[in-house]
């Protein structure tokens, strides 16, 4: 990549937003890479307007994108420069009325949305280079928003988030977690986080997974296995193989070297290659 920058969010916005991420290509004859399901949703903005920049064959949109159960092969061209706002895993839904369940396994433009505050802040956001300055009339427009938010029920689905990340958990203790019954939890779950919550303790397992074999080379896959809540090898190296369509060891001959800054930003992406014109 061309250059690449993460910006961290605010304080008051930290328990709503993961990271800000700026990402610039010039002249790419043709490049691709991997999204694969991180347990996120983004916002994101593409601020380049040249016919000859493309995204799988198509001009680029700045959208709302969900969450996601399979991994997608992105391939483009020419000049890329993109604003990604990764959320936390229930963060975008204080600031949006679509339900998050309506962006599974896809993602909706802002025109589509009818957001005219969000189209308008789209419109600043091309003029701006200076990312420190994007940063400031994103979080501008959050804070703006946050008075809609309902405290109470942001607060139960932060304790379910921070109960998955600290152990395995299956879905009636996290029901429990959050005060409502078995049928309820699943069915506000998928309103709050925009997935089944069984996919996203998939995922969430997935992605633990994942960073333990880049960071622990001494560790083997039957004690990752075991630490991460897979019931024995076949079983990771199968959910391996259905969300970022490799094996263990083919993820990892693929994945650069481990980098803290880009830990996030390469949880959801890989095979970052590309040729110039």
């Amino acid at each position: 990549m061309d250059k690449f920058q993460v910006i961290p969010p605010s304080v008051l916005l930290a328990p709503y937003v993961r990271q800000y991420w700026f990402l610039s290509m010039e002249n790419v004859k043709q490049g691709t890479q991997r999204l694969i399901p991180f347990g996120c949703v983004s916002l994101i903005f593409h601020r380049v307007q040249e016919s000859n920049s493309l995204i799988n064959g198509m001009l680029p949109e700045s959208c709302l994108f969900g969450q996601s159960t399979a991994y997608l092969n992105l391939v483009y061209s020419g000049t890329i420069h993109f604003i990604s706002v990764v959320f936390q895993p229930a963060g975008a839904s204080a600031f949006f009325k679509t339900p998050l369940k309506e962006l599974y396994n896809q993602h909706i433009s802002i025109r589509a949305l009818e957001d005219p505050p969000l189209a308008e802040l789209e419109k600043r956001l091309m003029d701006i280079s200076d990312n420190e300055r994007c940063v400031r009339l994103i979080e501008e427009f959050l804070l703006k928003r946050m008075g809609q938010l309902e405290e109470n029920k942001y607060k139960r689905w932060g304790a379910v988030m921070e109960s998955i990340h600290r152990r395995p958990s299956d879905i009636p203790t996290l029901a429990q977690t959050a005060c409502l019954s078995y049928k309820q939890f699943k069915r506000v779950f998928k309103d709050y986080i925009g997935i089944n919550p069984k996919d996203f303790l998939r995922i969430s397992r997935f992605q633990k997974a994942s960073h333990q074999l880049q960071i622990q080379a001494q560790t083997t896959l039957t004690q990752i296995a075991d630490e991460c809540g897979y019931y024995d090898i076949s079983h990771l190296i199968k959910e391996f193989k259905e969300f970022s369509g490799y094996t263990p060891g083919e993820f990892l001959s693929v994945c650069g070297p481990y980098s803290g800054y880009h830990a996030l930003f390469r949880s959801a992406f890989m095979d970052t290659k590309y040729e110039r014109k």
